[in-house]
């Protein structure tokens, strides 16, 4: 069994999972734009992360930059 039966279901749950993250640490767009730029992402705005999130695609780097800003320790593939 894997993570996801299609592309769109992968992109679909990954999103879903940042933008839960976001809500369990009550952070906004805005929060996250500011941290990312603390994790090499400099150019990130509200308007950016949200139109990632909306379509589901974004790069390993937004992902990456995105979990450490929101300091989660660990990702479990079953949390996606």
């Amino acid at each position: 069994m894997g993570l996801a039966a299609t592309e769109a279901e992968l992109r679909d749950r990954a999103s879903r999972f940042i933008k839960a993250e976001l809500k369990r640490s009550k952070m906004t767009y805005a929060d996250l734009a500011e941290r990312l730029k603390q994790h090499g992402l400099p150019d990130e705005s509200e308007t950016t992360i949200k139109a990632k999130l909306k379509r589901g695609s974004f790069a390993a780097t937004f992902l990456l930059a995105t979990l450490a800003a929101l300091e989660l320790e660990g990702v479990r593939l079953e949390d996606l």
